[in-house]
C-alpha cells in the first residue's frame, strides 16, 4: 500500500483501501489526488474503468476527516443509477468517519428526500433535476458552506442533447458558494469542458490520459453489416451463439428509445433467454430490483437504453451488442465502457445497416481504430428470420395493449407538474403553434404556386410566336 500513502492519504484511508483489495492507485488517481488536496480546481478526464470516482472521493474524505461539518460536498451526476453507485463507494470507503449520506434522485418520495436534507448529512449526491426541484420548493437546508461540487460524468451534464440540465444547473449554482472547490471527471472530452478549462480560477488542474485511443487493450471491437429489416433475427443468433460458447456469458445489450427496449426484452424472453430491461420507463423501484438481478448474475442479458452507458460498474460483463449504432462517438465510447472492466477481456459488438455507414466511420475517427468485422454463418440466421419476425410483432402487439406510450405521456404530464407547468396549458399552446405552423406552411406552399404559374406563364408567352390578327369581313371581300 505504500502507493496511496504516498499520495498524502490518512492512515485510515490507506488501510481502507488495502481491505477493498486496491492494491495501487491508478494513473487518473496519481494525477489529481495531489492537486484536489492542495486546494485547486481539477478537471479530469480517463478512459472508462480507469478509477475515477475514487480519484474524487479519497481526497474529499481526507478534507472531510479534518473539519466534518454539516453538507461538505455535493456531487451531481446524469443518471439515478451513477448517484447509487456512487454513494456505495462514498460508504464504503468513509465508513470509519461514520459518514452521512444523502441519495437525492427522481422517482422517490420528495418528502422523505427532504427530511434527509434537513438532517445535515455530509454528502449529497444528486441527479440535477431532482435536487433543483427541493431548492425552488423547500428552504429547510441550505448549501452556503460545501467545500466540494463535484461534477461527475461532466461532459453529459454540461452539453445540451436530449436531456438538457441547463436551468436546473443554473438554479444549483446559485445556491452553493462561489469560493468552493469544483472537481469535473468524465471519460470524454469535449469542447465544452476545454472551454471550462480556460474560465476556471482556482489554480486550476487540468489531467487527461495520455494515450491517443481512450479505449482499454482487452476490449475486442467489431461491427456487423446487417439489412435494417432482419436486424433482429441476428441478434438473437449474436445472444444465442455466446451463450452457447461462453459459461455463463454476461451481456448487456444497448437500444436507443424505451419501446425498442422493452420489445426486445419480451422478444428474448420468448425466446427462453435469461433476459432483464433497464430505461426511463420504468418505475425506480423496478430499475433498482432490474439491476440488482442483472448484478447477481440471477438474469445473464440486461436490454438497457443509454440510462446504463454510463458509470454502471459491473466487472463480469463479458460482451456488449449496440443494437443500434450510436449517433455520437462519444456514447460509443461510454457504452462499451461497460465491458472489459477491471483488467478482465471483453467484447463489443455494434449491428450496422446500410444506413449507419457514416456513423460507423465517425466511431472508427475519434477512438483512432478501425472495427473488424465479425463472421456470421447467414445460413443460420435466415433459418430463424421468420419466427423471429413473428415473435416480435407479438410483443408489439402486446405493449401496445398494455398502452406503453399513455404512460410515456403520463410521464410527461408528470414532470411537468413538478416543473410548475399546466399540462394542458401546454397541450394547448402546442397545438395552437403547430396550427400557426400549418397555416404558414399552406399560406407559403400557395405563394411558390402562384409565382411558379405566373413564371411558367410570361416564359410560355416569349416562346411562342405572334399569332396573325384576324382580318376584318369587309377588307378581306376587298382583296378577294
Amino acid at each position: 500500500m505504500a502507493g496511496f500513502a504516498e499520495l498524502r492519504l490518512s492512515s485510515w484511508l490507506v488501510e481502507q483501501c488495502r481491505q477493498l483489495g486496491l492494491k495501487q492507485p491508478t494513473p487518473v488517481q496519481l494525477g489529481c489526488i495531489p492537486a484536489i488536496l492542495e486546494g485547486r480546481d481539477c478537471l479530469g478526464c480517463a478512459k472508462t474503468g480507469s478509477g475515477k470516482t475514487a480519484a474524487f472521493v479519497l481526497p474529499i474524505l481526507q478534507k472531510l476527516s479534518e473539519d466534518p461539518y454539516g453538507i461538505f460536498c455535493l456531487v451531481l451526476t446524469p443518471t439515478r443509477e451513477l448517484a447509487y453507485q456512487i454513494a456505495e463507494q462514498f460508504r464504503v470507503l468513509g465508513k470509519p468517519l461514520g459518514l452521512k449520506d444523502c441519495i437525492i434522485v427522481g422517482g422517490m418520495d420528495m418528502v422523505t428526500q427532504a427530511l434527509e436534507l434537513s438532517r445535515k448529512p455530509h454528502v449529497v449526491i444528486a441527479t440535477p433535476g431532482r435536487l433543483a426541484d427541493h431548492l425552488r420548493s423547500s428552504n429547510t437546508f441550505n448549501m452556503k458552506k460545501i467545500r466540494f461540487l463535484v461534477l461527475d460524468e461532466a461532459d453529459r451534464l454540461l452539453e445540451q442533447g436530449c436531456t438538457d440540465f441547463t436551468a436546473d444547473l443554473e438554479t444549483i449554482l446559485s445556491a452553493v458558494p462561489a469560493r468552493r472547490q469544483t472537481l469535473l471527471f468524465s471519460a470524454t472530452l469535449t469542447d465544452t469542458l476545454k472551454e471550462l478549462q480556460g474560465l476556471a480560477t482556482n489554480q486550476p488542474f487540468f489531467w487527461e490520459a495520455q494515450a491517443t485511443v481512450r479505449m482499454v487493450e482487452q476490449l475486442d471491437q467489431r461491427y456487423l453489416l446487417v439489412p435494417e429489416k432482419v436486424k433482429d433475427a441476428y441478434l438473437v443468433h449474436l445472444v444465442q451463439t455466446f451463450q452457447d460458447q461462453l459459461e455463463d456469458c454476461s451481456i448487456i445489450i444497448f437500444t436507443n428509445t424505451c419501446k425498442t427496449c422493452q420489445i426486445l426484452c419480451m422478444m428474448l424472453r420468448k425466446f427462453n433467454f435469461p433476459t432483464v430491461a433497464l430505461h426511463s420507463m420504468m418505475k425506480q423501484k423496478e430499475r433498482f430490483a432490474a439491476l440488482a438481478r442483472f448484478k447477481s448474475s440471477t438474469y445473464r442479458i440486461l436490454i438497457a437504453t443509454d440510462v446504463a452507458s454510463r458509470g454502471l460498474d459491473i466487472p463480469t460483463v463479458q460482451v456488449v451488442i449496440n443494437h443500434n449504432t450510436p449517433g455520437l462517438p462519444k456514447i460509443y465510447i461510454h457504452r462499451v465502457g461497460r465491458t472489459a472492466r477491471a483488467g478482465r477481456q471483453g467484447q463489443a459488438i455494434t449491428l450496422v445497416t446500410q444506413y449507419d455507414i457514416h456513423l460507423l466511420h465517425a466511431i472508427e475517427e475519434e477512438i483512432k481504430q478501425q472495427l473488424a468485422e465479425l463472421a456470421v454463418e447467414e445460413a443460420q440466421v435466415l433459418q430463424i428470420l421468420t419466427q423471429v419476425n413473428v415473435v416480435r410483432r407479438e410483443c408489439e402487439i402486446k405493449l401496445e395493449a398494455s398502452h406503453f406510450d399513455e404512460k410515456k405521456e403520463i410521464n410527461k404530464r408528470k414532470q411537468m407538474i413538478l416543473e410548475g407547468k399546466d399540462p394542458d396549458l401546454e397541450a394547448k399552446r402546442k397545438a395552437e403553434l403547430a396550427k400557426i405552423k400549418q397555416q404558414n406552411r399552406r399560406f407559403k406552399e400557395k405563394v411558390e404556386q402562384t409565382l411558379r404559374q405566373q413564371k411558367a406563364g410570361s416564359t410560355g408567352r416569349r416562346s411562342r410566336p405572334p399569332r396573325p390578327r384576324p382580318q376584318e369581313p369587309a377588307r378581306a371581300e376587298a382583296q378577294n
